[in-house]
């Protein structure tokens, strides 16, 4: 009797700590997930179906916040350049504003490439460091190559993975000469039906 409580016992303690590292693995999933969204839905053309508009890629961002969530720029360069943002509202007219505004030249491409990923679940919590670099092309033929880092913040509601935090920092802002890139797209059709 005995050696079965103790085989109960071990097999319990077996599947209570598989349980939480199915949990931590579907955790990290989740929140790789989600910042890849964010970028996918940051990149111009937006490639997401459905996304006619910028107040429509808006919302779908803004779906990926908790109510009480932080995007900031930090550092030398990116402190003065984006600064905090506190709360859904003011993370909406951040974006609001970079895309509602109208410049001159236009921004024709842009997209988000992510790489050096770490994520690290505690519970309900989790923080995720990752490098990005983005190409940027204008619509005068200017472009410029960015790197950032990424220091986010992850929050379990509900069940759901969210974004509580959003904080990057400039690694480097380089110009790339005209004509590096052909036949950029007017629009993405990729997740078109």
């Amino acid at each position: 009797m005995a050696d079965d409580t103790s085989l109960v016992e071990t097999l319990s303690a077996t599947l209570a700590a598989l349980t939480r590292r199915v949990d931590e693995l579907e955790a990290e999933a989740d929140i790789r997930r989600i910042q890849a969204r964010y970028m996918f839905l940051c990149d111009t053309p937006c490639p997401e179906a459905g996304v006619e508009d910028d107040a429509t890629r808006i919302e779908r961002i803004m779906d990926l916040y908790t109510e009480d969530a932080v995007w900031e720029g930090v550092g030398e360069y990116y402190t003065n350049q984006f600064g905090q943002c506190v709360g859904k509202a003011a993370i909406r007219r951040h974006f609001e504003g970079f895309w509602g505004l109208k410049r001159d030249p236009a921004l024709v491409l842009n997209v988000h490439y992510l790489t050096s990923e770490q994520i690290h679940v505690q519970g309900d919590e989790a923080d995720g460091q990752w490098v990005h670099c983005q190409p940027w092309i204008f619509s005068d033929g200017s472009s410029l190559l960015r790197s950032s880092r990424l220091n986010n913040l992850f929050r379990r509601e509900n069940g759901v993975w969210k974004i509580a935090r959003t904080r990057t920092e400039n690694v480097f802002v380089a110009p790339l000469a005209q004509g590096w890139a052909q036949s950029i797209p007017t629009r993405s059709v990729l997740m078109q039906p």
